[in-house]
């Protein structure tokens, strides 16, 4: 069976209260190195929202340091996922030069801006070994304009919905073999049911779905996918962001769907999450 991999290189508000998760058996998630699968180039001035994490003291300037994706929630609020910000990705020491890429889709251009991130939160429920809570929420240094926030679609919003036209964003894998993009893509996938991803992922090696703060979305015939690089990238219905990109097993792969954080677990409070 193939392994779940995260969808990381290498592997709002104010987020007080504390989250739980109880860990769960899984298999590990290897780290790769990974875009978006059967993806069609995506325009940053309409989906000004999705932004690209950078180090480039860790990932080098070739792609501008990028490594993950994010969604911006605040003008000085992005949500990614926890993973991204593991040892695993950064190193045992992190890294001093994490910057958000707003508003460029050309990752070696120089459109946009590039700002310093001044802290970061990551949820304290997130299990790796599960991918459980897979979300974190770093404050820039400086505001980004207004326009570029995205809503969060809560609890009960159709979006949701099984069968709901979905799309995703990233600068990720556009083949599952390493062949990265240089400007942000898109690819469209559907919302699919719990049962379904349960199917998928039963709890084998090739990972665990956990719907209470998992969404699952994707072409069950494969090629529509997120990938390698575009972990933390966000998955948006119906103009709200509903997921952020998680882990999966392999890139586009039939009956593998890819699993996404769920925005709607970390709206409301809860016993097992902090509100956004």
């Amino acid at each position: 069976m193939r392994r779940p991999t995260v969808r990381a290189l290498r592997g709002v508000l104010a987020l007080t209260a504390a989250a739980t998760a109880v860990p769960l058996a899984a298999a590990v998630p290897a780290a790769a190195d990974s875009v978006v699968i059967g993806g069609t180039p995506a325009s940053i001035e309409e989906n000004p929202y999705a932004v690209a994490l950078s180090s480039r003291t860790r990932f080098g300037g070739t792609r501008a340091g990028q490594f993950c994706g994010g969604a911006v929630v605040e003008p000085t609020k992005v949500v990614t996922a926890a993973h991204c910000l593991s040892k695993e990705v950064l190193g045992a020491n992190g890294v001093r030069d994490l910057k958000v890429i707003a508003g460029r889709s050309e990752l070696r251009g120089s459109k946009g801006q590039e700002v310093l991130v001044r802290d970061t939160w990551v949820n304290p429920g997130y299990d790796p070994v599960s991918n459980v809570g897979d979300l974190a929420v770093l404050t820039l240094a400086s505001a980004l304009p207004e326009s570029y926030v995205i809503g969060l679609a809560g609890p009960g919003d159709p979006a949701y919905a099984p069968g709901t036209a979905a799309t995703v964003y990233g600068w990720g894998d556009t083949s599952g073999r390493g062949s990265y993009a240089s400007a942000l893509r898109s690819a469209r996938v559907q919302v699919l049911s719990d049962e379904a991803c349960e199917r998928a992922y039963p709890g084998n090696s090739d990972g665990k779905y956990l719907s209470p703060t998992m969404l699952c979305a994707g072409d069950l015939r494969g090629g529509h996918d997120a990938c390698q690089g575009d972990s933390g990238g966000p998955l948006v219905a119906g103009g709200r962001l509903i997921g952020l990109v998680s882990w999966g097993s392999g890139c586009g792969q039939a009956q593998s769907p890819g699993v996404y954080t769920r925005i709607s677990a970390f709206v409301a409070p809860s016993r097992n999450a902090a509100p956004l």
